[in-house]
């Protein structure tokens, strides 16, 4: 119970910590008081990665350019918020109000020309509430040569804010349509910026400001197509079930009946099947320490996403909580560590290793090794192209010392709490001294194929459900509804287990005893199905280029792999599965004493 007591109150501030504060901390002010506006970044609409600081561009600046002091999860969204040119202070109307007066080299009109052709927006946050725009347009109307075409850059934007008593609710920004300044050809260009400000009173409450981003997800057409994923995956789930249980029923029921009514002539049968090898069946596995850091790992990941579910379910991942997502992830992973020292070292003991130490090595190192691997390569491209996606060196020195003053640690502590209360693996059956051979079986029992049926069925079972994901994180597509995703998660948990269950059955029944690593991969295998996805997405569902773009896109979905082992832990249940397959009956003449 007190450690159930101290989980829950790491989440509750985890809960308080990410909420996203403005300068104003209670978001109240007078007529004619500054209400903080900044700046945050510009980049190809899209490529939602490739993003770069406001003022690469030459715009007009405040003079002193002030950086906003930013939580982790923020530097890590990639946001860079800084004092905006524009002033917009509480119920101060301003009519074409110059902003600054630009000469525009020949260099500068290439700068902004090529970000037009890029189709560049521009994001600012007002009191904490989010702001695009567009850059300019490119002229395509009736000229077939793209040589021809024009390209403009906006000079006049027109903000529009809502009002509720002493309250921001609402904020749009507008460019003028007429306000253009060519940047066809490569000369000197003058330009007046100018910003327009207008105020308007609403009954909108402060506290509902946000829900016209939660509706854009949940809008009827949207949710249709979510209950349908969902009924889907539930008939999946139905007919699954069904199917596992037709086949188990049908197979055992003759040795149900033999091993309960008839057990003198049970002992005179030959054995054939899975109970031809239940000498071998719970022969430890090779490769046992790897295989028990990747069990670990993947408890640990497990958990890390069920508590990431809980605190979305709550409510803290609202529309724009800025960075609050990966300030839980990197605090969560770090906390639930000792998960993975405990599962790993416990179920490494319990297979009769010695080296423990090196067992908690390799968890340690099994998801953290390829993920900074992938980290320092997507960090250096953004080095080297100027985006707002590198971390600044600050931030790399925080996510180092909480990797080894909290994760190694918990780590640490964890394993050396598995290996005091590791018990010994209470096989239900005694291992023969030499392994039997495994006769020569069909192409389609073999690993691959296998591998194939069991992740194609979890992934059918959500990859409707995949695309409002994707749109969300590699798009500008806001996620809300987390009691969908929640429960497409489960339906996913449910049919990896099941269809693990079946194949490791299958697999005994050809009396292929290896079936411990089978198993594990049968099992995450849908991570395969996920990154075959990725290359449809990017292909023919999104209009993302660029190297940039194309590195940190596949590089970092190609850390699903590592993700989805957390249902490889589910795979675990065909142990008990197994042992009621071969001890039916107690009075088995090879079953162990239980």
């Amino acid at each position: 119970m007190d450690r159930w007591f101290v989980v829950v109150a790491l989440l509750a501030i985890i809960s308080s910590a990410t909420q996203v504060r403005a300068d104003a901390s209670d978001h109240r002010y007078k007529r004619g008081e500054a209400v903080p506006l900044y700046a945050n970044k510009v980049g190809p609409f899209h490529n939602p990665s490739e993003t770069y600081r406001y003022f690469d561009l030459p715009f007009c600046s405040p003079g002193v350019v002030e950086d906003k002091t930013e939580a982790l999860g923020e530097v890590l969204n990639g946001d860079r918020l800084v004092t905006a040119p524009y002033k917009l202070d509480f119920l101060v109307e301003k009519d074409s109000e110059l902003v600054c007066q630009r000469k525009l080299t020949k260099e500068q009109v290439v700068q902004f020309r090529i970000a037009v052709i890029k189709d560049y927006y521009f994001q600012m946050y007002y009191d904490d509430l989010p702001i695009w725009g567009f850059i300019g347009k490119v002229d395509k109307e009736g000229k077939a040569d793209p040589s021809e075409y024009k390209y403009y850059l906006f000079k006049h934007i027109h903000f529009q804010v809502f009002y509720n008593k002493d309250r921001v609710i609402e904020i749009n920004a507008k460019t003028d349509p007429n306000a253009l300044v060519d940047l066809t050809e490569d000369k000197e260009v003058s330009v007046d910026f100018l910003y327009t400000v207008k105020w308007k009173e609403t009954d909108t409450p402060f506290e509902k400001r946000m829900d016209k981003y939660s509706q854009s997800s949940s809008l009827p057409h949207h949710l249709e197509i979510h209950w349908f994923s969902i009924i889907n995956s539930c008939v999946t789930v139905l007919l699954l079930t069904g199917f596992l249980a037709t086949i188990l029923m049908r197979v055992l029921k003759n040795d149900f009946v033999k091993y309960t009514h008839d057990e003198e002539t049970a002992d005179d049968q030959e054995e054939t099947g899975w109970k031809y090898i239940h000498g071998d069946v719970f022969r430890f596995p090779k490769y046992k320490s790897l295989l028990a850091a990747a069990v670990g790992s993947g408890t640990q990941l497990f958990a890390l996403t069920i508590f990431i579910f809980i605190l979305a379910l709550v409510g803290v991942f609202y529309p724009y909580n800025r960075g609050a997502l990966f300030t839980a992830l990197v605090v969560i992973y770090a906390l639930t560590s000792g998960i993975a020292g405990y599962t790993a070292t416990s179920f490494y003991c319990q297979l009769e290793g010695t080296n423990w130490v090196r067992n908690l090595l390799l968890t340690g190192s099994l998801f953290c090794g390829p993920l900074f691997l992938t980290f320092c390569f997507l960090n250096t491209v953004a080095i080297a192209y100027k985006a707002t996606a590198a971390l600044p060196f600050g931030t790399i020195v925080v996510i180092f010392l909480i990797w080894t003053l909290v994760t190694s640690p918990l780590l640490v502590l964890g394993g050396i709490a598995g290996k005091n209360s590791k018990s010994e693996f209470q096989a239900p059956v005694r291992t023969a001294k030499f392994p039997r051979e495994i006769p020569t079986l069909p192409w389609y029992r073999g690993a691959l194929p296998q591998m194939a049926m069991a992740g194609f069925l979890p992934f059918s079972a959500i990859y409707i459900e995949l695309y409002y994901i994707f749109a969300s994180v590699w798009g500008h597509r806001i996620y809300t509804i987390y009691s969908i995703l929640f429960i497409v998660f489960i339906i996913l948990v449910i049919v990896t287990a099941f269809i693990t269950v079946a194949l490791t059955y299958f697999q005994l029944a050809a009396e292929d005893h290896e079936w411990w690593w089978r198993s594990f991969l049968c099992g995450g295998s849908t991570g395969l199905f996920i990154y075959s996805y990725c290359l449809y997405y990017y292909h023919a569902r999104s209009d993302m280029s660029g190297f940039m773009q194309t590195s940190f896109f596949f590089g970092a979905s190609s850390n699903l792999d590592y993700r989805a082992s957390w249902f490889n832990r589910m795979s675990s249940s065909c142990l008990p599965s197994s042992r009621e397959l071969l001890c039916m009956h107690h009075q088995q003449k090879w079953c162990a004493d239980l």
